[in-house]
């Protein structure tokens, strides 16, 4: 991956459809209405699959719901996005939502979480019930987080679908919370759903390698603690979602999404002081477990990831030398208390 030069050609990346994207988008047995579109991921998801319908000689929409599309950036995605800007956490907007066969639930509350306990519980388990009762006739995607699983043993291949949940805080709690809403109306009214456990998805202007990056070029400490994780390249995050539908089904399934490896953040940290010749400083010895999710079904049933870790962190070296944007939210992902 070359390096970017700024917002708007990272934009164009993470949106441009793959082949494997647009033979989806042909499959498509209708409109997508993506909840929570608002969030870091929604933007290039919501152009991502305009983007692949078209291509695909469809004539489907995208409807983009969000509370506010302040920036403009929905608008710009041209005739094939619908935006409709309305709060879910009111019950009686999900009325007036339109009908769609495919859904993409994204909506949830993690940073911040641990200051307003409620609306976190309100966002992430009270919302995903209202959206799975509305939509209960549709297959539908709603993304969840590796979060839910218990911390493994960093010699391991992470936890794997059939792990059972053990989720730490009142974040995690919240997010199997989520889950189960879900699974009760795929249960009772026979809803195709797939759980999209995503893990650490990386925007140059956010995330676990952005975290590490700053801290090297600033001459910080890294806590190496939590000394490994699994990222994926947010375009590859999203083009998993375009071609998850088929794998939607009743009782619901579940698919853990995040890229292959499994990343030492001692060594992530010295890749980035030998790109700017800085010598990295640590803190922290590395614990004997992490929280690691097994990719290895979604790449058995979705194909490999097409960015390495390697890329990732030369793309974000080059950003973060050249005061490229951020948004500004650390990940946490160093917190073992579940703490966000």
């Amino acid at each position: 991956m070359e390096a970017i030069a700024n917002e708007n050609e990272l934009e164009e990346r993470l949106s441009e459809p793959s082949g494997l994207d647009v033979e989806a988008a042909a499959a498509l047995d209708g409109n997508v209405i993506v909840l929570g579109a608002g969030g870091k991921m929604g933007p290039s998801l919501v152009g991502r699959m305009a983007r692949a319908i078209q291509a695909a000689g469809k004539k489907h929409k995208v409807i983009a719901v969000l509370r506010q599309d302040a920036q403009g950036h929905f608008q710009r995605l041209g005739s094939g996005v619908e935006v409709i800007e309305t709060d879910l956490l009111e019950p009686k907007n999900f009325d007036a939502l339109p009908d769609a066969p495919n859904v993409i639930f994204m909506a949830g509350r993690k940073f911040g979480s641990t200051g307003d306990q409620p609306l976190t519980w309100a966002t992430n388990a009270w919302m995903p019930g209202l959206a799975a009762h509305r939509f209960r006739s549709s297959r539908t995607i709603a993304f969840s987080t590796g979060n839910v699983y218990p911390f493994v043993a960093t010699g391991s291949a992470g936890a794997n679908e059939e792990t059972p949940p053990s989720p730490v805080g009142e974040y995690a709690q919240s997010a199997l919370a989520r889950e189960r809403m879900f699974e009760y109306c795929s249960n009772r009214y026979h809803t195709p759903v797939l759980l999209f456990r995503l893990n650490y998805a990386i925007d140059l202007r956010y995330g676990v390698l952005l975290d590490i990056g700053e801290k090297v070029f600033r001459g910080e400490p890294v806590d190496v603690t939590t000394g490994y994780v699994n990222v994926i390249w947010q375009g590859d995050a999203n083009s998993y979602c375009l071609r998850a539908f088929p794998l939607c089904g009743s009782p619901a399934r579940i698919l853990n999404v995040t890229g292959p490896e499994t990343t030492s953040v001692r060594d992530v940290a010295e890749r980035f002081g030998a790109l700017w010749n800085k010598k990295p400083v640590f803190t922290g010895k590395e614990a004997a477990t992490a929280l690691l999710s097994d990719s290895s079904r979604c790449t058995e049933l979705l194909g490999a990831v097409e960015v390495s870790v390697q890329q990732m962190v030369e793309a974000t070296a080059h950003w973060i030398a050249r005061g490229g944007a951020t948004l500004g939210k650390p990940t946490k992902f160093e917190r073992r208390d579940g703490a966000f």
